[in-house]
């Protein structure tokens, strides 16, 4: 593992690392609103009249529930979303705005929730997401799920924790093969998230540079490398534009795409969007599963 207090951007000033991760200040209140606005009609146009099934809790230990769209006749491989919102905002209400393109493509979604820190620690965050990843191997037959063909993908904390599920070591002890996750797309995604302890941020999620570590994606090791998809907007963060070249070289399995006219948050909604190159490239790793 790397020194503890030697990580990208570590030479930067307190007010220098908030610029490059405060993604929320760069767009400002008003735009900030008006992505946010976006995300649910977008999530709540895709879901009516959509076949599936919401609610269903996934993990008996938190009570956590998720939401099963776009299923159909058969088996279907199965896009599963995690939020963003750096861990302490959003939910699965919100996050299902791909949910109608995938179902005219044949491919179903499952959106998560998970407990927002700070009533979580990040690692019980991580041990809920990868319980969702299990139920959906266990369980998903029941709804028209294809436990052999799971891609898991997430924006900004989603791909953190998206980063997580890639990463190996914790299938096993949960009874699932290595390669449960057969793809990954992460968008603007934190692989080494030692920065966090010294942004706004840890106010919520309390890490230190130990536990930092040992929850960040880029400093874990996987026996299997799936296929993956690293993706950011062109005018995304510094910090998250920095975090997903730097992750790109060392999953020697996944591609990089940076988007044009995109920044942090409007970037993943490209997914709604069969003919964008994020939608365009999703259904490429599914179909390849």
């Amino acid at each position: 593992m790397d020194d503890l207090d030697d990580w990208p951007g570590s030479e930067l000033s307190d007010e220098e690392l908030d610029v490059a991760y405060n993604v929320r200040r760069k767009a400002g209140p008003e735009l900030f609103d008006r992505h946010m606005a976006r995300y649910r009609a977008m999530s709540e146009a895709a879901v009516e009249g959509l076949p599936g099934r919401p609610g269903i809790v996934y993990d008996e230990a938190s009570g956590e529930r998720l939401d099963v769209w776009g299923t159909g006749e058969g088996l279907r491989p199965v896009f599963v979303f995690l939020h963003g919102g750096y861990w302490m905002a959003l939910s699965r209400d919100v996050s299902s705005f791909m949910a109608g393109m995938l179902h005219e493509q044949g491919v179903a979604t499952v959106v998560p929730d998970y407990t927002l820190a700070p009533q979580a620690t990040l690692e019980e965050i991580v041990r809920q997401v990868r319980a969702a990843v299990a139920w959906v191997y266990r369980h998903g037959r029941e709804h028209g799920l294809d436990p052999e063909r799971i891609v898991v993908g997430g924006s900004s904390a989603g791909g953190h924790l998206t980063g997580m599920t890639m990463v190996g070591g914790w299938q096993e002890p949960l009874g699932l093969p290595a390669d449960v996750v057969k793809a990954a797309m992460p968008f603007s995604g934190l692989f080494d998230i030692r920065p966090i302890t010294r942004v706004y941020v840890n106010a919520a999620v309390r890490l230190d540079l130990a536990r930092a570590a040992a929850l960040s994606p880029a400093l874990l090791p996987a026996r299997y490398r799936c296929p993956a998809v690293l993706v950011a907007g062109q005018d995304d963060g510094d910090g998250f534009l920095a975090q997903s070249r730097m992750f790109h070289p060392r999953w020697d399995a996944g591609d990089l795409m940076i988007v044009p006219g995109r920044d942090h948050f409007d970037v993943v909604l490209d997914l709604a969007d069969p003919d964008s190159p994020p939608g365009r490239a999703l259904l490429d790793l599914v179909r390849a599963v």
